[in-house]
Order: C-alpha cells, then structure tokens, then sequence
C-alpha cells in the first residue's frame, strides 16, 4: 500500500494560489569559503553525492505530489524512488567580474522561477566564479513543504558543524513498487481525511469558547481599571482603528514575475545589545530597523504616507522541539510608526505593539487550527487567488504595506562537505497587493536580511537595503537618547527601592502591564507573503498605474 501524507489547509494554500507571477516557494542564499585543499574543481560533484547520502534524513527531499481526483480536495505527499540529482542539483558559473551584486541578480532569477510539480519540490544550485574565491549556494523548495522553523530543521541535515561530514547511518533499501494510486483510493483517503479535520475541529470549539469568553472577561476588567489617561488615549484611537487599510505605497499592487533582491548583514552581537539597552527585544529592533529604513527609502521619493505603514508578521504556532515538515503558522498586522519622525518614539509605539501581539498569541495560540476540512478548497482559493491578481483589487484592499518575518538560525558555524558557511541570506515570497517581503534570519554572529521584491515596484532595491545600514547607524544612536534611557534609569530605580514581594504577590505593578498597540489583529498568514508591483512615482512610473 503506498503511503500518503494529507497536506493540511495552510500547505495546500501555497499550492492553489501559486501563478507565474506568484511562484510560492522559500529559498535561501548562502556563502561559504572553499574547502581546505580546494583547487576550483570538483566541489560540485562532492556536494551532489553528499546530497544523495542525506536525502532520506529529511522528507521533503524524497516525496512528490498526487492530486486528487477533479481537485476536490488538497494533493498528497507520496514517495519518489526515481529521483534525477542531475536535475536537482545544479551547477553555474558567474561571469567576470563575479560580483555580489552578480550573485543577488542570479538569486533573484533563480527565485522567480516554478518549481517542477511532477518532482520533489526542491532545487539547489552550487555557483561558483565569485571574486572573492568564495562559493555561492541557493536552495528553494515550495512553501507547501515546510515553513521557516521547519526549513532550518531541513537544513540540519545537509549541514554539519564540523569540516568533516558527520557520518549518517544509510537509508534502507527501498523496495521496488510501480504501484499508482488509483481514482477510488485517492477518493476514499480525501473522504476519510475530511472526516477526521472535522471531528478534530469540533474537538476545539470548547476551548475556542472558553479562550474569547477569557479574553473578554480581562478586556472588561481592564476597562473598569483603566485610568483616565488610557481611557483618554483608547477613546481617541477607537475610530476604525481595528479594521483600517494600510495606506497606499509603491508596494501595494498586482506584481510581475521578476524580482529583485538585496542582501544586507548586520552585527548580530551589537543589535542585541543596543537593544537590551534600551529594553528591546532582537523582534522589536528588527521592526525598528525595516521600519527606519522604509521610512528613510519613501521619503527620499516623496512616497511616505501620513499614516503608519503596516507590516504583516507571520508567528509560528510550532511547539518546541516539533520538526514536522509542514506549515504551522499564523500572523499579526503591526503598525510600523513610519510618520513618527522621532527614532525613540517610533521604537516605543513598535513596542506597545508587539508586547500587546505576545498577550493575543498567548491567549490564542493553543486554539488557533493549523488544518481543518478543506473539501472543495482547490477550487475556492485558486479562483479567489485568479481574481485578486488579475483584477485591480490589490491596488485598493491593502491590509498590509510589507512582510517582515525574522527566523533564528544557527548560532555555531556549519560545513557543507567542508566548506564553511559565512553568510545566509533567506528569500521568501512577494504576492499580490504587497510587492516586498524582507526576511531576517540570524546566523552565528550576523543577522542577515533578505529583500525580495517585485522588481517593478522596487526596482531599486538596493537602495533599500542601503537604508538598512544606515538605519544600523541609527541604531547606535539610540543608546544615548534621552527619551529611552532615562525612563529605563527611573524603573530601575524604582525596581531598586521596592521591598522584595511576598510570595503570592506580583512582582510586576497591575498599571505596568497595561499597554496599547495603536493597531493589531491575529489573521491567517501566507508566510513571507510580499509587496506588490508598479514602478515608484519618482522613476519611470507607468501610466497604467
């Protein structure tokens, strides 16, 4: 009997609303420094059979797709035992001079392209002719796949934290099996998988209620304890402020299906500390970071809007220690503070919206359903998809300006067949409506970002990650502000001259934990969805806009 695996709702969403302009997997490009003893020859061929010895340690690289029967319902996982490696992993030559800004642009055409739906979902590419001596890597696989914390699970075992490759025990020997799903057994698993996504849906809604009914109950006490300033500042932002549009920025349209991209490293070790100093989290600094940057980048054009620019932020629901090779995730709108000119300002409004986006996810993460009967959904998602991409809805339905995800990765060097990796760089996806995703991923003493656009509406790109720099510059400059230390010197202070709490007393003043963010609300999320497409204003902007 051949085994099939049922994506869940969220996988098969990546599915039905992939499009040539929409391609819908994640990928990451990483640099690493030559093996000892490399000569320029034959790193290739070493990292093909190293792939070949690794591949059944995680399964997305052995399994493809088995659509159902009419697309009633999600595909499912099945084996592969024909795998073509020549096809999978691929090799390129960068042209003289073997710039970086070479590699980003090869990265950024490798990005744009489908993967193959009749293989295993993946592609990985060793690029060499770099200047510098160094070889490139880009990998890719669909987002139906894995997520990102399933993603840096994937890469564990490719990777090794020494320059010899760990030895890993063989795959069995597979048997031989031209077994083909027929009509009636695909029928019956779709059937069989529906009845079970509904019994477990309706296993949630008792804690589904008890949860509102809890959120509700501490809303009201809330209200009755709030003092007259919060009430003040709650009643002047209450006008729409749950269900406002993001404002209209060159991000914020249909895209094509080129892309640009830029990669940015920062000094994860500072980022850190600066913000402890200031009493930021790594989250917070990020968003203060992308949002200084899109500031600095909209206003040089005459393109920043009044209102705060709106980031989608997607939020795992993974549990610790879960490596299932899936989509676990939601996500939160967090308003940017971009029309705050003020830098300490605007990291405090960030603030106020993340603490209060950790309170929601708190309180709901536990009933948030990662799957749930999608009979009919192929249909459902990939027409609404057809829509909102070829109609003109994107120009206006703007609930988000920016996807901003930040992904910890490892925090040791790691080896590919030798070679260390010095640098990774994620790229993520860009969708309908918003046209730029800037991904974050940590690696040992760097925080790498990943810009990744429609290069219609950001053709200059780079000039974007640039403001990420400088926005690093920034940074810096907050440890001495006044608005931000001063505070922090009066709460230790005050923490200092407080006697010690009795055992069932809090430690943490009631009014303390009350904090606002000017706009939040947990939706489903499309991981690393992006910004959307049409020239800037100020460069060769098409008159069809």
């Amino acid at each position: 009997m051949t085994q099939m695996k049922h994506l869940s709702i969220v996988d098969g969403a990546f599915l039905h609303m992939e499009s040539a302009e929409m391609p819908m997997h994640v990928g990451s490009l990483n640099l690493f420094e030559p093996p000892a003893g490399y000569s320029g020859e034959g790193y290739y061929e070493a990292v093909k059979a190293h792939v070949s010895k690794r591949m059944h340690m995680a399964p997305v690289f052995t399994r493809k797709l088995a659509l159902m029967p009419f697309d009633l319902a999600n595909p499912v996982w099945i084996h592969d035992d024909d795998i073509d490696l020549d096809y999978h992993v691929r090799y390129m030559v960068l042209p003289k001079p073997g710039t970086f800004e070479q590699l980003e642009a090869l990265a950024a055409r490798l990005h744009s392209m489908l993967l193959d739906r009749s293989r295993p979902l993946w592609e990985f590419y060793v690029i060499e002719g770099l200047a510098d001596g160094r070889i490139g890597f880009y990998g890719k696989v669909h987002h139906a796949a894995v997520d990102g914390q399933a993603g840096v699970a994937m890469a564990t075992s490719m990777f090794d934290l020494t320059p010899e490759p760990r030895a890993v025990k063989p795959p069995r020997e597979a048997r031989a099996n031209a077994y083909q799903l027929g009509v009636a057994e695909l029928l019956a698993a779709a059937l069989q998988n529906q009845a079970r996504q509904l019994v477990e849906s309706l296993k949630l809604l008792p804690a589904l209620a008890k949860t509102i009914a809890g959120a509700a109950r501490d809303a009201i006490a809330e209200r009755r304890n709030e003092s007259a300033e919060d009430r003040a500042a709650r009643k002047a932002a209450a006008p729409g402020s749950s269900f406002k549009f993001a404002p209209a920025t060159p991000f914020n349209h249909s895209i094509t299906n080129q892309r640009a991209f830029s990669a940015v490293s920062l000094p994860l070790g500072e980022v850190k500390a600066i913000g402890k100093s200031v009493g930021a989290s790594i989250n917070d600094v990020v968003l203060w970071l992308c949002s200084t940057a899109l500031r600095s980048y909209l206003k040089d054009s005459r393109e920043l809007p009044d209102k705060s620019l709106v980031a989608g932020v997607p939020i795992s629901l993974r549990q610790e220690g879960d490596t299932t090779a899936n989509n676990q995730v939601a996500g939160t709108l967090i308003d940017l503070g971009t029309e705050i000119a003020d830098p300490a300002l605007r990291l405090k409004a960030i603030q106020r919206g993340t603490a209060a986006m950790k309170r929601q996810m708190g309180t709901f993460r536990g009933v948030i359903p990662t799957d749930f009967p999608s009979l009919g959904s192929p249909w459902l998602i990939a027409g609404l998809g057809a829509l909102y991409g070829r109609s003109r809805i994107a120009d206006w339905l703007r609930l988000a300006n920016v996807t901003i995800s930040n992904v910890p990765g490892s925090k040791v060097p790691v080896y590919l067949v030798g070679a260390k990796m010095t640098d990774y760089y994620p790229l993520s996806i860009v969708v309908h409506g918003v046209a730029l995703n800037i991904t974050v991923q940590s690696h040992v003493d760097q925080l790498c970002f990943g810009l990744i656009a429609c290069r219609r509406a950001v053709p200059d790109v780079h000039e974007l990650g640039r403001q990420v720099q400088r926005a690093m510059q920034s940074l810096r400059a907050l440890m001495a502000t006044p608005a931000l230390a001063a505070p922090q010197k009066k709460e230790a202070a005050v923490e200092a001259s407080r006697p010690a709490p009795l055992a069932h007393e809090g430690a943490t003043p009631k009014r303390a934990r009350k904090t606002r963010s000017p706009r939040l609300r947990v939706v489903p999320v499309v991981q690393a969805a992006a910004p959307a497409a049409t020239k800037r204003k100020t460069r060769n902007t098409a008159a069809a806009r």
